[in-house]
């Protein structure tokens, strides 16, 4: 019989709008599995504050205080969102069987929790939360989504498919992703390393109840770039194959200006020679910015400086249990 004492882990960056109504839904849901008898009573709610400069921390407190259901943990500093959330999930490996990871927004369908639980308890190790359709997005949106996630494919970083951060994994499989120290994290790409036996629940994605995105487009093309960096050398080789191809073409332009050269034909072509500059030039500076980033990535993971530090915890359950 597996164990069944479930952690809700939520990173909050600058969420006071919306974290109220986030608490009310996720005390309802915990409530609801606990009379069904899926989840024990030590569950909980673990709100990870990540460096937040509204008063997100106080409401977390404040939250904490009206109902012992919900708990959390502040960070010392903002550390962005993977470790904000790597932070919440190894905090609740060891008080918990199983945790669910989910944003504030409130856009992930609370709902869906349930089969999540019911396929723990079936053998499975990780749950992914997978959105059966975009029709709630612009088709912007819709469109640059779908490329990111082919685009990881294709440049060797794993993923599930229209996947973010909405899943339930299992002490066990939390063990294995504490073993995977990397400072540079991208945990979408992280977790389907792990292995162990999988299952996905389709939901529907709604819009956000309160306040802005974290996510502009600004900040999702880094977290691409930050995530095909760190999953993958692909890109490495694709420069190699393209010095060579450039390579092949150069030798193919020699023997053609000898031949034209051999045969009187020299013509002064001031307009090719300028492009073959400016697309050469444009190709080195390129490639050089490519090995930079995995340079820089390198420099970083040799550091090897703590992904984050928790000021302080508030869990009512561990003070029980310590009674």
């Amino acid at each position: 019989m597996r164990g069944n004492t479930l952690y809700i882990v939520v990173p909050c960056y600058n969420e006071e709008e919306v974290l109220p109504e986030t608490a009310r839904r996720l005390g309802d849901k915990l409530r609801a599995l606990m009379n069904a008898g899926k989840i024990s009573p030590q569950s909980r709610v673990l709100f990870v504050n990540d460096g937040s400069k509204d008063k997100t921390w106080e409401v977390i407190t404040r939250l904490h205080k009206e109902n012992s259901l919900l708990c959390g943990a502040d960070l010392s500093r903002n550390r962005g969102h993977q470790n904000a959330l790597l932070a919440g999930l190894m905090t609740a490996k060891d008080r918990a069987d199983m945790v669910i990871s989910m944003d504030a927004d409130l856009q992930d369908d609370v709902d869906a929790a349930d089969a999540m639980v019911d396929k723990y308890l079936a053998g499975a190790d990780i749950v992914y939360g997978v959105r059966s359709s975009r029709k709630t997005d612009t088709f912007f949106k819709r469109t640059t989504a779908e490329a990111f996630y082919r685009m990881m494919d294709v440049l060797g970083a794993e993923t599930v498919f229209n996947h973010a951060d909405y899943r339930l994994m299992s002490r066990r499989a939390l063990e294995g992703l504490a073993q995977f120290k990397e400072v540079n994290l991208f945990l979408r790409g992280i977790v389907p390393m792990i292995g162990y036996p999988t299952d996905t629940v389709e939901y529907e994605r709604g819009e956000r109840f309160a306040g802005e995105s974290k996510y502009p487009l600004k900040k999702m093309i880094s977290f691409a770039l930050e995530g095909v960096t760190s999953l993958s050398v692909k890109p490495l080789r694709m420069i190699t194959g393209l010095g060579f191809l450039v390579f092949l073409v150069s030798l193919v332009m020699i023997v053609y200006n000898v031949v034209r050269w051999a045969t009187g034909n020299t013509v002064t072509g001031w307009a090719s020679l300028a492009c073959s500059v400016w697309l050469i030039g444009g190709l080195i500076l390129l490639s050089l910015g490519v090995i930079g980033e995995y340079i820089g990535k390198l420099y970083m993971e040799s550091k090897a400086r703590p992904r984050f530090l928790i000021r302080q915890v508030l869990d009512n359950a561990q003070e029980e249990d310590g009674d």
